[in-house]
């Protein structure tokens, strides 16, 4: 590790890098042990350069996003985690291309002023780009499949740079094909339409309260624990089964919505696991349905 770090120093990057970084820092969960080497990457130049080093290194590697759909566990990561942090962006009509690194609530904004509608169900989804297409993120009706024209990634297994189109994402509920490769989102070229800038704010903003209305957007999580299912609603089950509440340690079924677990104060990512666990045998001795997770668990 000490020979990354030195031979990382030569080159004066703009990227930053931390030793025994807390993970939680990185994580809408607040939970999680340290990576031994956590790195914000600035671009793609200083990317391929650093996975040269990294590769060298022969150390393990993490790639992260956001942290908005994570739970690390408390033992941390070993090697080296990496953050993909590149948020530019180019118009042309009403495609816009950006970078993974951009935030879903700043490219919103991007998106108003620029009069351009197709992404205001994304607007209040925390996380980067690159975790949207990830996990083809989706609200009320629409997902990212629905707006996606093509993802430009880095394959990590020959270093060469691609070009996916719609339909070669394979995209479904949660899911798409980044989720089977080992890659790094770098940017997306998305699909919108002009509209009104009083039409996107109005959606935006309905969007908005419709969350804070339903969701426990005031405490830690990871968003919706659980993948919905077409032949039942997971949190309607979990809420008929009396688990509204319910808490190990710091970790609690949110009484506002059954389908999150949130950090109630001071949670370890055991508490949350142990939780996570619990609920999905509860259900599965009163309903013989085994629900699964919807957030990625890594450490």
């Amino acid at each position: 590790m000490e020979d990354f770090i030195e031979q990382y120093n030569k080159y004066g990057f703009k990227s930053n890098l931390k030793i025994n970084e807390p993970m939680k820092n990185h994580t809408s969960f607040k939970v999680g042990g340290n990576a031994d080497i956590f790195i914000n990457v600035a671009n793609k130049d200083e990317l391929i350069k650093i996975l040269e080093l990294v590769y060298a290194s022969k150390l393990p590697l993490t790639i992260v996003g956001n942290g908005t759909n994570l739970l690390v566990k408390d033992s941390g990561i070993r090697g080296i985690v990496l953050k993909y942090c590149e948020d530019s962006y180019q118009l042309d009509g009403t495609n816009i291309n950006v970078s993974a690194g951009m935030l879903n609530s700043k490219l919103s904004y991007i998106l108003l002023e620029n009069n351009l509608s197709g992404f205001e169900f994304a607007s209040g989804i925390p996380g980067s780009i690159g975790g949207a297409i990830y996990m083809n993120a989706g609200a009320f009706g629409s997902e990212m499949k629905n707006i996606v024209q093509s993802v430009t990634f880095l394959d990590l297994n020959d270093k060469k740079i691609y070009t996916y189109y719609n339909t070669d994402c394979k995209f479904d509920y949660r899911e798409s094909v980044f989720q089977n490769k080992n890659t790094i989102i770098l940017s997306t070229i998305l699909n919108l339409h002009n509209d009104k800038k009083e039409n996107i704010k109005s959606k935006m903003d309905e969007y908005f309260k419709k969350r804070k209305e339903t969701q426990p957007i005031d405490k830690p999580s990871a968003g919706s624990t659980f993948k919905r299912n077409e032949n039942y609603v997971t949190a309607k089950l979990i809420d008929d089964a009396g688990l509204k509440g319910y808490k190990i340690g710091g970790a609690e079924v949110s009484t506002k919505h059954a389908g999150f677990i949130v950090n109630d104060g001071n949670a370890t990512a055991e508490d949350i696991l142990n939780l996570i666990d619990y609920v999905k045998k509860v259900i599965y001795e009163k309903y013989n349905v085994k629900i699964e997770n919807e957030m990625r668990i890594i450490g």
